[in-house]
């Protein structure tokens, strides 16, 4: 039993065990962070000490992302890096855990076993979208099993994240091809906006070199970042009736709401820092804490870029969703200096220019689809002609370039409305795949938000 002296205590620091008074009172759980007003308190009641059957637990600081660093990954073209500190964060789980939700183990077997007939980028496609909705229906269970249950099956959640970020590895562009349906997105969009922004963020991660464990934690922030939302009101939302002041103010309080509830279930420092700050904005615009540059988290800081992109993209009651294109172009832009720029650009190398899914126009009078990036190109996608096939019969897939395969411009929605349209006419199979994977399983999933808990 250590005891410490509470005159030595310190706010923000963490004890491997609960810290106590006198074996019986609980001062501040394991692994979370020491209030400031509870040492107050502890002084104003003249308590000199607390024991614990833990010690202090040294928390390395998370990453920043030096100016330095930021030059010399502008300098390289064919790759985007991330240079890590001296101390890195300490994932919460090392290794990869076994524990995966039985639907989604059930979901991937099956994919597994179908991999090796996939002979078409369509029954490639098919696969992808039934693990896809698989997920959606994952997450939707955590959200719900909190708000009913107030638990979370953190080992299970870790273990099937590991699994999401492995898939995403393996078909990462034909993921990233999926597009929401709309009506439900509107009814369900907090899940939806979760793996949205998951599958963004992933990638982004990926192309920033970051470890498995590290890349697992941040996708379970991700996920996690919008519970929160369950303890406000589903009216301010889902409506698309304009928020009086009180009203958008609640909805500022998400982060923090989050945050709280996570840390309530010891969830680790870095994961609950990247949902407290994913608000947050370089330029110290953003809430809760008005934080900027390297004071945001480094998982916030990608959090806040993977789903400001989604937002942009996605369907909303009060406004229709925006090409990828157009939101690849504001976030390149950033105008502001509301996001990190190494993080963009890691968006970039993801995604391209033009982003996965999008429908070109091409300088030799062609359509096509843009299906992967150029390694090291993100103004040159990999498209995929609509007109054309292979010697297998699939889609022809040409890389772009400045000259006849050159792209001249994105097609607004109503152009990429009519060519979908066309394409169901002539080949249902063919048009799954065109459609950037129109959700069909998705119906199954709970299409009301979860059950609010009392706030």
């Amino acid at each position: 039993m250590e005891t410490f002296s509470v005159g030595d205590l310190k706010a923000n620091n963490e004890y491997s065990s609960d810290l106590m008074i006198d074996n019986k009172f609980l001062v501040c759980p394991a692994n979370c962070p020491l209030a400031q007003d509870t040492i107050k308190a502890l002084l104003m009641w003249n308590f000199k000490s607390v024991t614990s059957e833990g010690k202090l637990v040294q928390k390395p600081l998370t990453p920043t992302v030096t100016d330095e660093t930021k030059k010399a990954i502008a300098e390289k073209t064919e790759e985007v890096i991330v240079i890590a500190d001296d101390k890195p964060i300490e994932p919460e789980v090392q290794g990869e855990s076994t524990e995966i939700d039985g639907d989604i183990k059930e979901a991937l077997e099956k994919a597994e076993q179908k991999k090796n007939q996939m002979t078409n980028d369509s029954g490639h496609m098919e696969l992808v979208q039934e693990v896809y909705d698989a997920f959606l229906k994952y997450i939707n269970k955590v959200y719900t099993f909190y708000a009913t249950h107030k638990e979370f099956k953190k080992a299970e959640i870790f273990g099937t994240v590991g699994a999401m970020c492995d898939f995403i590895k393996e078909h990462r562009r034909y993921i990233l091809r999926i597009s929401p349906d709309e009506t439900l997105f509107n009814k369900n969009f907090i899940v939806f906006h979760s793996l949205r922004s998951m599958v963004i963020a992933l990638s982004i991660a990926m192309q920033l070199k970051m470890d498995q464990p590290k890349i697992v934690e941040l996708g379970v922030a991700t996920m996690l970042h919008e519970i929160g939302m369950l303890k406000i009101s589903p009216q301010l939302y889902i409506n698309n009736k304009p928020l009086t002041v009180a009203e958008k103010n609640q909805i500022l309080t998400h982060p923090l709401l989050s945050y709280n509830i996570l840390q309530e279930y010891s969830f680790s420092q870095p994961i609950l820092l990247g949902v407290l700050d994913h608000h947050e904005r370089e330029n110290g615009s953003g809430y809760p804490r008005h934080r900027r540059g390297g004071e945001i988290s480094f998982y916030a800081r990608i959090i806040a870029v993977a789903c400001s992109f989604e937002a942009i993209t996605a369907p909303r009651k009060f406004r229709q969703a925006r090409s990828s294109y157009d939101a690849m172009i504001e976030m390149m832009k950033n105008e502001k200096k509301l996001y990190d720029d190494t993080i963009l650009k890691a968006l970039l190398f993801s995604l391209s220019l033009y982003p996965i899914g999008a429908y070109v126009y091409l300088s030799n009078g062609q359509v096509a689809q843009v299906v992967d990036v150029s390694p090291t190109n993100p103004t040159n996608p990999i498209v995929q002609l609509l007109t054309e096939k292979d010697a297998r019969g699939n889609p022809k897939q040409i890389q772009t370039d400045g000259n006849g395969n050159k792209i001249v411009r994105v097609l607004d929605k109503a152009e990429s409305d009519d060519i979908i349209t066309a394409l169901k006419k002539k080949s249902p199979q063919q048009a799954q795949v065109q459609t950037q994977a129109p959700v069909q399983n998705q119906a199954q999933v709970q299409t009301e938000p979860p059950s609010q808990p009392q706030s």
